[in-house]
């Protein structure tokens, strides 16, 4: 476990972070630089097919010792940090024996990590806390899940006498930017099944997640002098918001939990003659989820029906669905995740995730792949942390997992 940290504390300080814009593959080239060193440690650790393709997807073997068939599992860990807030020069803060108080990521700055913020932080008293130094992300989600998957096989690979099938694992570019499954060779990989490690606290246990859809709006005005702008003048920015006020003000992000979906506005720019927009649109449903699309089309036709034909241009492009259904077929892989976590002291916590992962696409491409947790809290951003002790039981979940379907 202590090789498991060092680990983690190195790959974090790799600057990953992909990019939305980037037309390139992966979007950006230093998530080479982490591929390769992963390569070079699993070969290290006698994996000696570990490979990095050309679209930088990470793969390799540790082969079955036992004199019987038993199913392959697959583990897999996303190696890109979010876009949307820096991954360079990342510097992690160990915080050991916390006490439950405040802790000073960054005094210069006052930037606080605080349980009167973060409630969840009091439930590790006592426990090792990794955070960041309050000016970048940390970089748990999702180089946790490598480093704990690295563990593992280092676990195995020391300890001979322990059974084990054959294991797969791979090390993802781009799925914070929603292309991690894009290049994915899921016949290559050869596993029956998988699970990314890539969940937040310690017990979740994940095999729902958003049907997901993206939204690209493009509306076009007329700029006329304003001092004789009268009946003339049509501002695409005031059309923008005006599109903006059609959708539920409930269903937004900020006002929604659990199953709840929502419209969310992720970015904004323009000027009265041309404004564009994006929009990401969530539903745990698939009628409900057809639903928010029709609705925004809908609020688009009128708009044009009021303003002009081809005033806005939209297109609304489907991303990930719900891997529910994927999974109920072999909920085995869900029901022995449960029992290792029980059997390793952690209290599974199933939920609907709130979001996306690699599995949910992997489902839709023949192979079922629920989420198990990392142990970190908060991430994409500078109050991101995660608990050692979490860690450490996310490889004991995997070792256990691989030994439940070893018998």
């Amino acid at each position: 476990m202590e090789n498991m940290i060092k680990r983690f504390l190195n790959y974090v300080t790799i600057d990953t972070k992909s990019e939305h814009d980037s037309q390139n593959v992966p979007s950006t080239e230093t998530q080479f630089e982490l591929a390769n060193l992963l390569v070079k440690e699993l070969k290290e650790l006698g994996l000696s097919d570990a490979s990095v393709d050309k679209n930088c997807y990470v793969m390799a073997t540790l082969p079955s010792n036992m004199d019987k068939d038993v199913p392959t599992i697959g583990f897999i860990a996303h190696m890109d940090t979010s876009p949307d807030m820096s991954g360079k020069d990342v510097t992690p803060k160990m915080v050991e024996d916390y006490n439950g108080e405040d802790i000073i990521l960054n005094g210069e700055k006052n930037i606080v990590l605080s349980p009167a913020d973060f409630p969840d932080l009091k439930r590790y008293i006592g426990k090792t806390l990794i955070t960041t130094d309050g000016t970048t992300l940390l970089g748990a989600d999702n180089k946790a899940g490598i480093a704990e998957i690295m563990g593992a096989v280092e676990y195995f690979v020391n300890n001979p006498e322990v059974k084990h099938g054959t294991i797969k694992v791979a090390f993802t570019p781009d799925e914070e930017v929603g292309r991690g499954a894009d290049h994915f060779d899921v016949k290559k990989f050869g596993a029956d099944f998988a699970y990314t490690i890539d969940g937040g606290e310690i017990g979740e246990l994940e095999y729902e997640n958003f049907n997901a859809a993206g939204v690209k709006v493009t509306i076009h005005g007329r700029n006329i002098h304003p001092g004789t702008a009268k009946n003339k003048m049509i501002n695409s920015m005031e059309i923008a918001m005006e599109l903006n006020s059609m959708l539920p003000e409930n269903q937004k992000p900020q006002y929604t939990e659990g199953y709840e979906g929502f419209f969310l506005l992720t970015s904004i720019n323009g000027d009265v003659e041309e404004t564009k927009a994006n929009y990401i649109i969530r539903d745990h449903f698939k009628d409900s989820f057809e639903e928010k699309k029709t609705l925004m089309q809908n609020a688009v036709d009128y708009l044009n029906g009021k303003y002009g034909e081809n005033t806005i241009e939209v297109v609304i492009k489907d991303q990930y669905y719900n891997m529910k259904e994927k999974i109920e077929p072999v909920m085995h892989i869900i029901d022995t995740a449960k029992l290792a976590m029980e059997e390793v002291g952690v209290t599974p916590i199933i939920k609907a995730i709130r979001g996306g992962t690699d599995g949910a696409r992997l489902s839709f491409m023949g192979l079922p792949c629920p989420n198990i947790f990392t142990g970190g809290h908060n991430f994409h951003g500078k109050y991101e942390y995660i608990c050692v002790e979490s860690m450490n039981k996310a490889v004991e979940v995997i070792l256990k997992i691989v030994e439940l379907y070893s018998k």
